[in-house]
C-alpha cells in the first residue's frame, strides 16, 4: 500500500508560510530601510542571502531601501594608495584626498556590486548616493574629542570632510520604489557649501528611515544584538530603557551610537528599529516573519513582534 503521509519537511515549510501570513499582511505596502555592512558584505554566501532577502521583500509588496557602508573597503584602498587612516571617536579623519577615495569606493565599486547581487537574485536595483537628486543635504561635523595622553587633556580634532545629514528629500526614492526598483544608497552627501561629505552609514540610514516614515529600520551588524550583563539577548527596548542601560554601563563602545541612531529614528516616526546579526543567513526574514524574531527591537512602545 502506498504511504500518503506528507513529507515532514514539506509540512514544516507550509507551517512556516502560515506563520508568516499575518506579517505579510501587516507589512504589505510598508517601507523598510536596511543598513547593510559588516562581515556580511565580505562573504559570498551571505551576499547572496542578503540579495535574495531584498528581492523577496519586494516581491511580497514591501518597499525596500538599502543604505550600505564600506569602511573596511575604504581602509583597504587607502592603504593600497599609501594614504594613512586616522580615527577619532570612531570617525575617519577625512581630508580632500581621502574624501575623493571614499566617494570612489562607496558610490562606485561597493554600490554597483550590491546592485549586481540584487540583479542576479532576480530583482531590479539602482545605485545612487546622497548627492543624487538632492537626496541628502549634509553639514560638516564640527569636531571630535581626542585624548592627549602625554598632556592629560582632550584635544578637539577637525574631522575634515565628515558630515551628518540635515535634510532628506525623498522624492528620488519614492520615484524608484513606485517603479518597482530597490534603491541602493551610498553614504555620501553634499553640503550647502558645495563640498562632498562622507557620512556614517548608520546615521545616513537612520535619517532616511525617518524621512520615509519607515515601518522598520534594520541595522545589520556583526553581533547578535544588544546583550545584558549576563550575555543574554535583549529583544525589546524603548528609549528610556536604552538610557538606563547606557547609564549603568550595560551598553558601551560602538553599540552606543547604533542605539542612539535607533532611538532618534523611532522618536522621529519610524515604527521600530532592529539591531540584527548580519552573519546569520536570512536573519532579516527570521526577524520579520517569525514570532520569536532574531534581534533587538527598539520602539517607543515595546509590544513584542
Amino acid at each position: 500500500m502506498t504511504d500518503h503521509t506528507p513529507d515532514p519537511a514539506l509540512l514544516a515549510k507550509a507551517e512556516t508560510l502560515t506563520e508568516a501570513l499575518p506579517y505579510l499582511q501587516r507589512y504589505a505596502g510598508k517601507t523598510f530601510v536596511v543598513k547593510y555592512g559588516g562581515h556580511a558584505m565580505g562573504d559570498p554566501e551571505l551576499q547572496r542571502d542578503f540579495a535574495e532577502d531584498m528581492v523577496l521583500l519586494k516581491a511580497v509588496g514591501i518597499n525596500v531601501v538599502v543604505v550600505h557602508g564600506g569602511g573596511p573597503q575604504i581602509g583597504a584602498m587607502l592603504k593600497r594608495l599609501g594614504v594613512e587612516s586616522r580615527f577619532v571617536d570612531g570617525l575617519r579623519v577625512t581630508d580632500a584626498e581621502t574624501a575623493q577615495i571614499a566617494e570612489m569606493v562607496l558610490a562606485g565599486s561597493i554600490n554597483k556590486e550590491i546592485v549586481g547581487w540584487i540583479g542576479q537574485a532576480g530583482g531590479r536595483a539602482v545605485g545612487i548616493s546622497g548627492k543624487d537628486a538632492g537626496l541628502v543635504l549634509a553639514q560638516k561635523v564640527g569636531s571630535a574629542r581626542e585624548p592627549d595622553r602625554l598632556q592629560g587633556i582632550e584635544r578637539h580634532v577637525d574631522l575634515g570632510f565628515v558630515g551628518e545629514p540635515i535634510a532628506v528629500d525623498r522624492k528620488i526614492l519614492d520615484t524608484l520604489l513606485q517603479a518597482g526598483i530597490i534603491p541602493v544608497v551610498a553614504p555620501i552627501g553634499i553640503g550647502a557649501d558645495g563640498h562632498t561629505y562622507n557620512i556614517n552609514a548608520d546615521t545616513m540610514a537612520g535619517a532616511i528611515a525617518s524621512a520615509m516614515g519607515a515601518a522598520r529600520f534594520f541595522l545589520l551588524t556583526d553581533i547578535v544584538g544588544v546583550l545584558d550583563k549576563q550575555g543574554e539577548l535583549l529583544t525589546d527596548l524603548d528609549p528610556a530603557k536604552v538610557a538606563e542601560l547606557r547609564a549603568d554601563g550595560t551598553i558601551t563602545g560602538g553599540m552606543i551610537p547604533k542605539l542612539e541612531t535607533c532611538v532618534a529614528a523611532v522618536q522621529s516616526g519610524v515604527d521600530a528599529a532592529v539591531i540584527i546579526d548580519g552573519r546569520v543567513p536570512h536573519a532579516m526574514l527570521l526577524e520579520i516573519f517569525t514570532r520569536q524574531g532574531a534581534g533587538t527591537l527598539v520602539s517607543c512602545t515595546p509590544r513584542g513582534r
